[in-house]
């Protein structure tokens, strides 16, 4: 395939020529630092492109990745790389490239990232949503978080390691992905169940989410890097009743039996049950904001004093997050420790509030076709939610909520993932934020949704999601997720390549 260079003008950077903090003890960090202005420009405008593209996954298998695919492919190829394209249908198509590393003793690495978008209504948006405008400095569209971004960043990163002549110290597996926002059945799903062979020796991946800015009321910069995620429990609904008149009295109206089913749901308080990341997020973020769990009326005399200080306040945290069953007053403790904690930390909080416990949202409902007649069936769907350990109660409490008239059935169901904090990867991820950030703090974070991660995690391979953006204060970087607006500054893409950049060649 030919090369192909935007000829788009570059976004200057003013930090694109600033010295790099001499650390030798990073491998292939310094120097020679490989991310030139190009790589910068290349990330930015590469964004803009690939929103350009249409690329939108409307579900049930409707949805054309093969121009964004052929655009990857084409620029991976014109760095020395070959890449394979790869379709279960036509139109839905994924690209995967293997780079070779320069310890052929190490395991891979696999990088993945997603090329279809959720679609976007024109009307609401202040920018056409596929237009790939930048605009003072942002670029806009979507995909520019979810996530076109981390596609043209790799890429750049990528052509830039090329030019300079540079290779990470582990081969790197590429996949970029079709059918990620449905149900990865043409994309990831496929890529396991048909290629798993091109993913031999990956152990660990890199993927969505994670590794964004988070500003706290105080002005201190998070970064949640991203150890896990909850399952997917997706949901159908079945009422089944008489059919008949609309003016005549119907004590199995199925409509009315499926609303009754769904209003349970929607209301329904699923209990606390934090993973080890949510758990060590929350101790994390009690600690920077010098929060300190409500005295139970057990405590021993002189409890306040080991509740004192940075490590007093942890190890308060820790003991009302104990991973242990309790009794009511102890479950109660922990409800209004952590909801008292959420009120405490601000924007922080929603970092953790969706992942906390199971969930179950009802998102459609299908019903009848005319006014007068009262339909013998009724239908709908919720997207359910399951935290590790969660598969049980969730599955019980369907049973109770949906009641003996509504019938439920999974449509798509996933399990929950979990990966280690205590590994040399999430240290090497939370060093090269720090390093390009030295005033932050790095927290864990584990996602509420699902990413591809879950259908690689088949083969075996740990992944973590880290996709590095520098962002500013009322940047509300989770709104945009299949939002209105979604958009991305320019130099928080130069931070990603940059970040990115170190973590790779370093793990």
């Amino acid at each position: 395939m030919a090369e192909h260079v935007s000829p788009r003008p570059p976004v200057t950077d003013p930090a694109a020529d600033r010295p790099r903090r001499p650390d030798p003890g990073v491998p292939g960090a310094d120097p020679p630092d490989p991310v030139d202005r190009r790589a910068l420009d290349e990330a930015v405008h590469g964004t803009a492109e690939l929103i350009g593209i249409d690329t939108v996954n409307r579900g049930g298998g409707d949805g054309r990745e093969r121009e964004a695919a052929e655009w990857v492919a084409e620029r991976l190829a014109g760095a020395g790389l070959e890449p394979r394209l790869l379709e279960k249908a036509p139109g839905r198509t994924n690209v995967v490239a293997r780079l070779s590393g320069s310890d052929p003793r190490a395991d891979a690495l696999l990088v993945h990232g997603h090329l279809d978008v959720v679609p976007a209504d024109a009307a609401d948006w202040t920018v056409p949503p596929f237009a790939g405008e930048i605009r003072d400095g942002v670029v806009w569209g979507r995909g520019a978080v979810d996530m076109k971004n981390a596609v043209a960043m790799t890429v750049a990163l990528v052509r830039a390691w090329s030019r300079a002549g540079v290779r990470p110290r582990r081969d790197i597996v590429l996949a970029f992905t079709a059918d990620e926002e449905d149900t990865a059945e043409y994309g990831a799903g496929h890529l396991v169940r048909e290629h798993a062979d091109l993913f031999e020796g990956c152990t660990e991946a890199i993927g969505e989410s994670g590794a964004f800015t988070c500003h706290t009321t105080d002005g201190r910069r998070l970064y949640p890097v991203a150890a896990g995620e909850r399952g997917t429990s997706w949901v159908r609904l079945t009422a089944r009743g008489r059919a008949g008149h609309g003016s005549k009295v119907n004590r199995e109206n199925a409509v009315a039996r499926l609303a009754a089913a769904v209003n349970r749901i929607a209301e329904h308080h699923w209990p606390l049950r934090p993973a080890p990341a949510v758990r060590a997020a929350l101790v994390e973020l009690a600690v920077l904001h010098d929060v300190r769990p409500p005295r139970g009326d057990g405590d021993p005399a002189g409890a306040d004093a080991d509740r004192e200080g940075p490590d007093g306040c942890r190890r308060a945290w820790e003991a009302v997050l104990a991973d242990t069953p309790g009794d009511a007053a102890h479950i109660a403790v922990r409800e209004r420790a952590v909801s008292e904690l959420l009120d405490a930390i601000g924007p922080a909080a929603a970092l953790v509030r969706s992942t906390l416990r199971n969930s179950a949202n009802p998102t459609v409902l299908e019903a009848g076709g005319k006014i007068n007649v009262i339909p013998g069936r009724a239908a709908g769907a919720v997207d359910g939610r399951v935290v590790p350990g969660g598969e049980e109660e969730f599955t019980e409490t369907m049973d109770r909520l949906t009641g003996p008239w509504v019938e439920w059935e999974y449509h798509h169901h996933e399990r929950p993932l979990e990966a280690p904090l205590d590994s040399r990867t999430y240290a090497v991820l939370r060093g090269s934020l720090l390093h390009f950030d030295p005033g932050a703090h790095v927290v864990p974070y584990f996602m509420s949704g699902g990413t591809d991660a879950k259908q690689f995690a088949r083969l075996g391979i740990v992944g973590y999601g880290f996709t590095p953006l520098r962002l500013p204060p009322g940047f509300d970087y989770q709104a945009m997720f299949h939002g209105v607006d979604e958009r991305v500054p320019a130099e928080a893409l130069h931070f990603g390549v940059r970040a990115l950049d170190r973590a790779l060649r370093t793990l």
